[in-house]
């Protein structure tokens, strides 16, 4: 098994539920209606008074959706089984205001569960939906993606590449992702024989010697924009950069998952 600094650079099951100011702009919805057999995935849950549940979804038409479950705490209750993460959902939810009520779940099915280090990486994905993701700002495209790396995860295929794969398509779909196959002061295209350096808010430029950002080949941001990742150079340099970038985009928020991982190796 890979070591878990090589997986990720990031997983984790709590999520923090402090989100940085310009990490999300939620936007209310704009009418009352009411959502029925919606696809969809729990993202994650938190208590809310004695007998109910706050749940964060990430759906397929709607993309983060906040909802309460009233009563799924309870034993009996038919929620309490199948609010769980990492499990296909059919949804249906109603409400005009940011937080909606849960009216029925039911699981679809389909399926691997994640286990072991796919189940970390899989908590790393939620958090980064969490903390990067509007309320009600769809992105259908990105819920397939999702799909398709629980998938992967699944099924075992590298999560160092997986993930970083993942990564690119969050920012890309955020509208934060700079193009890296350009230099941003020759305006031509990169020379897989030079180094850069990317700023994150206009993109790849040659790399200086003062410079303290993480320095990639050109190879390796080519290797990125095309989803090639077998080279374990491109593996390694591409793991630096995405963990400055979404700093970055996280106003330094910190990503629990990751302090999993670290706590982890050290056992």
């Amino acid at each position: 098994m890979p070591s878990t600094d090589d997986l990720i650079d990031t997983p984790e099951p709590q999520l923090d539920k402090q989100v940085p100011a310009t990490a999300k702009r939620s936007r209310p919805p704009v009418r009352d209606t009411r959502v029925t057999g919606q696809p969809g995935f729990v993202l994650h849950s938190y208590p809310y008074k004695e007998t109910s549940l706050i749940v964060d979804m990430f759906t397929r038409d709607f993309g983060r959706v906040g909802v309460v479950a009233k009563g799924a705490k309870r034993p009996l209750s038919k929620l309490r089984g199948v609010l769980q993460t990492f499990q296909p959902l059919s949804l249906s939810f109603s409400g005009k205001s940011e937080l909606r009520t849960l009216i029925d779940a039911e699981w679809v099915g389909g399926m691997l569960p994640l286990e072991r280090t796919a189940l970390l990486c899989g908590f790393y994905l939620n958090e980064l939906l969490v903390k990067l993701l509007a309320r009600d700002d769809k992105h259908p495209a990105l819920f397939d993606h999702y799909v398709s790396t629980l998938n992967q995860l699944a099924h075992g295929e590298p999560a160092p590449i997986v993930l970083r794969k993942f990564e690119r398509a969050l920012l890309k779909e955020t509208g934060v992702a700079a193009d890296l196959g350009r230099c941003t002061t020759t305006r031509g295209p990169v020379d897989p024989a030079c180094d850069y350096v990317v700023d994150p808010e206009k993109g790849a430029r040659e790399a200086l010697p003062a410079d303290v950002w993480p320095v990639v080949s050109g190879k390796t941001l080519l290797d990125m924009e095309g989803e090639d990742y077998s080279d374990p150079a491109t593996q390694a340099q591409s793991k630096q950069l995405m963990r400055f970038l979404l700093a970055h985009h996280l106003n330094g928020a910190p990503l629990n998952t990751r302090q999993i991982l670290i706590d982890l190796s050290q056992l």
